[in-house]
């Protein structure tokens, strides 16, 4: 049998109809909407670690293509392309302006939870106060005001149930976080033992300047500043993000506990953390 190479006429329709597919998976997978954030940055990729190539004014239109780590690929014009953030294209508060903080996803990590109760607080009456009670209160308040100022806030818990150690930075590599904060509360051997609030990094690098801007912002707080610390712990250990553990004072000391528990010293902490994230990623 002889076989006879297809006339053009039947390649041309070829090709014709998969770039009509293409053309249609495109469109698919393609929407347009309104920017509704003013400045917003486009940048070569998806993240912070890419460069600025230009912002987009609010109320311009552009095309979606694809979401990477929670950023958006848009199409500014037939050959202009680049990323945004995606949680400020439609921002949930009444945001003013852009900032790195702004475009930050932070993972936040309140210590312990459900069956792990952590470290405790015991007075005259035995009554017993848990750690995992107070890293959750503080952890929402943090939240609160990183959200706030437009930072795209993910919590490893936002209840009282168990977490275990691995999946905690796994979510933080899992969303390729510019941060990943976890708060604590220590606990010494001895009731009334100690006192103060230490930060804690386990790689240098990004985490250690991560460690020395957030704690170079709490020396106003009612408790001694123990500085920085190494601290071999899993959650900042196996988490190549910048990561950081904070300690924010002794349970089981008296003085310590009475700040822990109130709703003053947890907001300070939270506008202290926000404000040492704010100029770590200035610079």
């Amino acid at each position: 049998m002889k076989f006879h190479r297809p006339a053009k006429a039947v390649l041309v329709a070829i090709s014709m109809a998969l770039t009509a597919i293409v053309m249609v998976v495109a469109l698919t997978f393609s929407r347009t909407t309104t920017i509704e954030t003013s400045g917003l940055n486009v940048r070569t990729g998806p993240g912070l670690d890419y460069a600025t190539i230009g912002t987009v004014k609010k109320g311009q239109r552009v095309t979606i293509l694809k979401t990477r780590n929670s950023w958006y690929k848009i199409r500014l014009s037939d050959r202009r392309f680049g990323w945004v953030a995606s949680w400020l294209v439609h921002p949930k508060n009444n945001l003013k302006h852009v900032s790195n903080l702004s475009e930050a996803t932070i993972v936040i990590d309140p210590g312990h939870g459900g069956s792990d109760s952590g470290a405790e607080y015991k007075n005259s009456t035995s009554k017993r106060y848990m750690e995992k009670t107070y890293t959750l209160q503080l952890a929402n308040r943090v939240a609160q005001e990183l959200r706030l100022r437009g930072a795209h806030v993910i919590m490893t818990r936002d209840s009282d149930r168990y977490v275990g150690l691995k999946p905690r930075p796994a979510l933080a590599e899992s969303m390729h976080a510019d941060a990943f904060i976890s708060f604590h509360f220590d606990s010494s051997p001895a009731h009334n033992e100690a006192s103060g609030f230490t930060t804690y990094y386990y790689h240098k690098g990004a985490s250690k300047k991560l460690a020395k801007a957030l704690n170079k912002q709490l020396n106003n707080l009612p408790l001694t500043n123990r500085g920085i610390e190494f601290g071999d712990f899993l959650v900042i250990r196996d988490n190549t993000r910048p990561a950081v553990l904070c300690e924010m004072g002794y349970i089981n000391s008296t003085k310590d506990f009475n700040q822990i528990k109130n709703a003053s010293y947890q907001q300070k902490i939270a506008r202290d953390i926000t404000k040492g994230l704010n100029n770590y990623f200035k610079n």
